[in-house]
């Protein structure tokens, strides 16, 4: 607080940082490296991107942690920006999986010749949504209970009892990815087989990846709840992972009732 009437602002004006150079290095590499391993190139140059991308995550949020809970930058103000940036990250998040349900629903709608004139397409055996699928979800609910647990035990004060949510989420999030890797690895169909599994896979799949980054992100506030990081009037970051996790279970609900439910209807329907 001292700082930030010594610079007469609220406002933080971060130091130079070689960190989003970095970054971008590692985004750059990871993508040539990837696309020349699908022309039968190297896959480790792919490998050398994702561990910079990795390197730079894990340095640049120290060096934001350290901004907050030591040097006292996140004042309210700039909390409430970072609030406005988690916003509008969730909503770009909303705009990328539009495009996989656009994209389910227009084949899903109009199923053209090509598909036999029906949806699935001739040959599909979908999943029964009440099993694996029903599971994941009541999985996937009660997270977001415990994560909701966390966060108003973290503004309570009740460090422990923030602690107690927080692994029973991530144990949640772990198994969430388990029972879908099962579910992926007995499917009757495969990412290649047409536009069903190009469309289902790629959904769920995005979302399965949005599920691990979640836990991960809950992993982090975890070891940081532990630590003591939080306050009941600073505590943003596992603000934004329980908005991101809120986010992710939203999501499935849609994947859900319109990929698994609807679609095991159409199929019984034809």
């Amino acid at each position: 607080m001292a700082d930030t009437h010594a610079k007469g602002h609220d406002y933080h004006l971060v130091e130079p940082s070689p960190w989003p150079a970095l970054g971008a290095l590692g985004a750059l590499t990871l993508a040539s490296g990837f696309i020349w391993f699908m022309h039968e190139g190297p896959p480790w140059i792919a490998v050398i991107g994702g561990l910079i991308i990795l390197y730079t995550m894990f340095v640049w949020w120290r060096d934001v942690i350290r901004e907050a809970k030591d040097e006292g930058h996140h004042t309210p103000v700039v909390q409430l920006h970072l609030r406005f940036g988690m916003i509008m990250f969730i909503a770009s998040e909303v705009m990328f999986f539009m495009a996989w349900f656009w994209a389910y629903f227009n084949a899903a709608i109009y199923p053209t010749e090509q598909m036999g004139g029906v949806w699935p397409p001739e040959g599909i055996h979908t999943f029964d949504p009440w099993h694996l699928p029903l599971i994941n979800t009541l999985i996937l609910l009660t997270s977001s209970t415990t994560v909701t647990w966390a966060h108003h035990a973290v503004r309570e004060g009740n460090q422990k009892s923030a602690v107690q949510g927080l692994i029973v989420t991530v144990l949640l999030g772990a198994i969430f990815t388990c029972v879908q890797a099962y579910e992926y690895a007995n499917a009757a169909f495969t990412f290649t087989g047409g536009i069903y599994g190009s469309t289902f896979f790629m959904a769920t799949g995005f979302h399965g990846v949005h599920v691990l980054i979640g836990t991960i992100f809950l992993l982090v506030c975890l070891i940081r709840t532990a630590k003591g990081h939080f306050k009941p009037d600073h505590h943003f970051g596992l603000e934004a992972a329980a908005w991101y996790w809120h986010f992710v279970d939203v999501v499935w609900l849609f994947l859900f009732c319109f990929i698994y439910v609807w679609g095991a209807g159409t199929l019984a329907a034809h």
